[in-house]
C-alpha cells in the first residue's frame, strides 16, 4: 500500500460517515416532523375556545397552539390595516390583507381576513374589501407568528409587509398584540365573498424516509467500492510490461562485422 492508496481509502471513510450523518439527520427530521403531524391532527380535531384560553397569560401562540379553532369577538381597526404582498396560495400568486380585531379587554389579535388573487401585473390589490362595522364574532385557526430569518418582511412599512409578526407588528402599530394570527373560517357578520380561503395543512411524512434511504445508499456504495477495490488493487498505467522474444525471429545480421 502506498500513501496515495491511504490517502483515498480516508477519503472515502470520512465520506462514508458524512452519508451515514446524513441520512441519520434525515431521520431525526422525519420523526420531529412525526410529532408534528399528531400535534396537528389533535389541534384540528379540539373544540373551538377562546383565544386566552388557548395561548395562556403570556400571549403567544406558539407550535403547540397552530391549527387550533379559537373564538373572538371584537372590532377591526381598519385603521392599521396592512397588505401581504409577494404571497401564494394554491400556486397561485397574490395578496393577504391582515386587520387588527380590538377585544373588549384592550388585547388585539391579527385577523388574516383572506386572500385576494394578483391581477396581471399590479403590485397592489385593485380593491381591498371593506370591514364590517361595529362588532364582528370570528371562528379561525390560529397560526404562530411568521419568522423570516434575517429578512425585515414582519415589520410593516408604509401599510404592507410579507410577513406577519405580532411582535414586530405591535411595535409599528401601537397595540398589545397576541404574538401570533388567526385565519378566518367564519365569520359574522360574513366576510367578504372576493376573499379566497386557504388550504388546510399539509400532513404527511414529506421525502425524509426517502432521503434517508439514499444518503445510507451513498455510504454502501462508498464502503463497497472500498473494499473491492482493496482486494483488487489498480496497477498503475506505466508498471513496465515484460516483453518476451520470439522463439522464431530471425536475428539480424550484424552491422559492425567483416565483408568478404
Amino acid at each position: 500500500m502506498n500513501v496515495r492508496w491511504l490517502g483515498a481509502a480516508l477519503t472515502i471513510v470520512v465520506l462514508a460517515t458524512v452519508c451515514v450523518m446524513l441520512g441519520r439527520w434525515q431521520l431525526h427530521r422525519l420523526h420531529e416532523r412525526e410529532a408534528r403531524n399528531e400535534v396537528t391532527r389533535s389541534n384540528l380535531a379540539a373544540a373551538p375556545a377562546p383565544i386566552e384560553q388557548i395561548t395562556g397569560a403570556d400571549g403567544v401562540v406558539g407550535d403547540r397552539n397552530a391549527w387550533r379553532t379559537a373564538v373572538v369577538t371584537g372590532r377591526y381597526d381598519a385603521s392599521k390595516q396592512i397588505v401581504l404582498k409577494y404571497r401564494n396560495v394554491r400556486d397561485r400568486p397574490g395578496f393577504e390583507i391582515v386587520t387588527p380585531l380590538v377585544l373588549p379587554d384592550g388585547k388585539a389579535v391579527l385577523v388574516d381576513r383572506g386572500f385576494l388573487a394578483r391581477q396581471g401585473a399590479e403590485l397592489s390589490p385593485g380593491h381591498v374589501p371593506a370591514v364590517p362595522s361595529g362588532e364582528v364574532t370570528i371562528t379561525g385557526r390560529l397560526q404562530r407568528s411568521e419568522r423570516g430569518g434575517r429578512t425585515n418582511g414582519g415589520t410593516p412599512d408604509n401599510g404592507t409587509a410579507r410577513l406577519i409578526n405580532g411582535p414586530e407588528y405591535a411595535k409599528v402599530l401601537g397595540l398589545d398584540l397576541y404574538d401570533g394570527y388567526l385565519m378566518i373560517d367564519q365569520q359574522t357578520p360574513a366576510n367578504d365573498q372576493a376573499f379566497g380561503t386557504f388550504p388546510g395543512p399539509e400532513i404527511d411524512d414529506g421525502p425524509h424516509f426517502f432521503y434517508a434511504l439514499q444518503w445510507f445508499f451513498f455510504a454502501v456504495l462508498a464502503i463497497g467500492g472500498l473494499v473491492y477495490f482493496s482486494r483488487n488493487p489498480i496497477r498503475p498505467a506505466d508498471a513496465a510490461v515484460p516483453v518476451v522474444a520470439d522463439r522464431n525471429e530471425v536475428p539480424e545480421p550484424s552491422s559492425t562485422g567483416d565483408s568478404t
